[in-house]
């Protein structure tokens, strides 16, 4: 039987966590009031029942939350303090590797550029990571340490009151095509992240794209994404959540994506676009080519049912379709704050409406620590990984009838 105690205790991962969704409601509320930032309420049950609900009516209202969450991170102490509180949010639920991915364009302005978005986020995932390297579970009964990178996030579009940085951009480029300057915020975005990563040392793993699919397509940041895989730098893509299985192929053959965020709509031919004669094949296909190159999807099973109500219940998730077709698939929160979750719960809510047996389980989450942007030297991933498939097996042992 695969308890919550078992759960609780498995060495986990989460490999899509936005920071900026993932704040303690009091946190929240402190750096909001320090900041001069207007909350609808100022008490987390106020919060709650205002802006971070237990469900939504539609994408547009789960992303209003975020209005208030990045207008609250626009220091180096908020973002220091978000990260950190997030390491161990994630440590004491077993989680011992993570990718926090942000928009450090969202938090840059005239006294904080890049630089120091990405110092900021570093320095509080590294306190969280050091004290947890000190700590009796890991000194004394050798528990694997807690371990993270940064995935920065670029954005499919904006707006010129996005933040600061973006509105000079606009201002600068003010004759410019609304498509040419959000190639130029990603392209300017993948050279900041590589330069941070290769002078400064910052344990950045993987260039990201958000935002809306429908209507501003992948393709259009080729440029940026050939950059990044002319670096190394390892690359994920939002697809598939809000848009049909084309999205999902273009973001792996033009992008040259290693990794898919939500991938949902895989296993949707109905959301096929008129060139697609035969939709069902196209699928199969398409599923069949992401099996053979190990293209790990990241899934978001709360926010999914968040962001689109019309998938009902947990039951009609399309991971259950993903463990019967045996893809790489690994379970991530998303948005802790927005989604009212952690990983545990997810891996919960997954055990239950699909399930799984113990194979399934060690396969789910082994894959997210296979399939990680673990930064440093590939062996060093293989020696953590080992460790880390040891410290499983050595729970699923303690935990045995």
């Amino acid at each position: 039987m695969i308890t919550n105690d078992l759960i609780r205790a498995l060495p986990k991962t989460d490999l899509h966590v936005h920071l900026d969704g993932s704040l303690r409601l009091q946190t929240l509320i402190e750096i909001a009031r320090d900041q001069g930032v207007e909350l609808p309420s100022d008490t987390p049950d106020g919060l709650r029942e205002t802006v971070f609900k237990p469900t939504y009516a539609s994408l547009v209202e789960y992303l209003a939350g975020f209005e208030m969450t990045v207008a609250a991170l626009q220091t180096p102490e908020s973002l220091e303090r978000a990260a950190y509180e997030l390491g161990w949010d994630n440590i004491n639920e077993g989680v011992r590797y993570i990718e926090v991915r942000f928009a450090p364009h969202l938090h840059m302005h005239r006294t904080l550029d890049f630089d120091g978005v990405l110092s900021a986020v570093t320095a509080g995932l590294r306190r969280a990571q050091s004290e947890h390297e000190a700590s009796e579970a890991v000194m004394v009964h050798g528990e694997p340490p807690f371990r993270f990178g940064l995935i920065v996030c670029s954005l499919r579009r904006f707006e010129a009151n996005s933040s600061q940085w973006y509105g000079n951009l606009f201002s600068l480029l003010s004759d410019a095509p609304k498509k040419q300057i959000y190639q130029m915020a990603s392209l300017e975005l993948a050279r900041s992240a590589i330069r941070c990563r290769d002078d400064l040392n910052m344990p950045i793993v993987a260039f990201d794209l958000a935002g809306q699919e429908h209507g501003y397509p992948a393709r259009d940041h080729v440029e940026a994404y050939q950059y990044a895989h002319r670096n190394f730098l390892k690359k994920t893509v939002h697809a598939g959540e809000a848009y049909g299985p084309e999205s999902i192929f273009e973001a792996i053959t033009e992008l040259h994506a290693d990794r898919i965020g939500h991938g949902y709509h895989l296993f949707s031919p109905e959301l096929c676009g008129p060139k697609i004669e035969n939709p069902g094949d196209y699928v199969d296909r398409l599923a069949r080519y992401i099996a053979d190159r190990r293209v790990t999807i990241e899934v978001c099973i709360t926010s999914n049912l968040q962001t689109n109500p019309a998938i009902g219940s947990v039951e009609n998730h399309h991971f259950g379709r993903m463990l019967e077709e045996r893809l790489s698939a690994t379970l991530c929160t998303d948005n802790r704050l927005h989604s009212h979750t952690t990983v545990s719960r997810e891996v919960r809510l997954a055990v239950d409406a699909f399930n799984m047996d113990l194979k399934q389980l060690r396969n789910t989450i082994i894959y997210g620590f296979k399939r990680s942007f673990y930064p440093g030297s590939y062996q060093s991933k293989r020696n953590y990984v080992r460790a880390i498939i040891d410290h499983y097996d050595q729970v699923m042992a303690e935990h045995s009838p």
